[in-house]
Parts: structure tokens; C-alpha cells; sequence
């Protein structure tokens, strides 16, 4: 009989980490293709052109941020380049913050500081924690 042991700190690292893919992955999913990148510029560019930025910044990054969490939520749920994941999805929340905060400077968190506490615990817990991925099982130390 074989025994599978699973270390309790790298399955709470799992959880974590496929989480906060979901999180982002369907938050992108969304985005693309129920709501459509189209109507979130519709919705969102009144805002910043009372700040008088330029349509096609507000296009662009509408695009980055939503295939970022789409493609980095799935890469995190897989374990697959992990750590390039959380860089990008980092600086996803970073423009999305900065981009609430040029629209109303006191702006409901609720949306990004679960991503961003998450983000953070997975950048600091120790990389050798996070055995379940694609990345540990090909040899791969993202």
C-alpha cells in the first residue's frame, strides 16, 4: 500500500495560491467574455475623461489588466511559472489601485485586498512550501 503524507503547510500554500487563481482567473474570464472588455471601457471611460485621459490608455489598460488576471489566475491555479504570475498580477493590482484611487480617493477595498493579502503571503512564504504545482513536478523552481 502506498502512503501519501501531505504536508500541512504546503497544502494551506495550495489552497492559497489556487484561490487567489480563481480569484483572478475568473474575475478576467468576466471581464472578456460575459461582461466583454467593450462594455467595461463603456462603463468605465466617462470617469477618466472627465480626467481628461486619453481613450485609447483607458482601452489599453482595460485589455492588459483583464488578460493579465485571466491568464495569470489560470497560470497560479495549474502552479505553472508561479512567481511570474504574482509579479504580473502585482502590477495589475498596483494600476487598478492607482486607477480607483484617480476616480474617487476614498474607494471600497473589498475587491482588492483579499487579492492583495493573499498576493503577499504567497510572495513571502518560503518557495520550497509550494510542492503541488506543474512546476515542482517537471523540476521547474519559478
Amino acid at each position: 500500500m502506498i502512503e501519501i503524507y501531505f504536508a500541512p503547510a504546503s497544502v494551506a500554500v495550495l489552497f492559497a495560491r489556487i484561490i487567489l487563481g480563481i480569484l483572478f482567473f475568473f474575475q478576467g474570464y468576466e471581464k472578456i467574455f460575459k461582461i466583454k472588455i467593450h462594455n467595461v471601457i463603456i462603463a468605465i471611460a466617462p470617469s477618466y475623461k472627465k480626467l481628461k485621459f486619453p481613450d485609447f490608455l483607458v482601452s489599453l489598460t482595460a485589455y492588459t489588466t483583464s488578460f493579465i488576471e485571466l491568464i495569470g489566475g489560470f497560470l497560479l491555479i495549474a502552479g505553472l511559472f508561479r512567481y511570474e504570475a504574482y509579479y504580473l498580477l502585482g502590477i495589475d493590482l498596483l494600476i487598478v489601485s492607482i486607477g480607483f484611487s484617480l476616480i474617487n480617493s476614498m474607494w471600497d477595498m473589498q475587491y482588492i485586498l483579499p487579492r492583495l493579502l493573499l498576493l503577499i503571503l504567497l510572495l513571502l512564504l518560503p518557495t520550497e512550501l509550494d510542492i503541488y504545482s506543474i512546476d515542482s513536478l517537471i523540476g521547474c523552481r519559478s
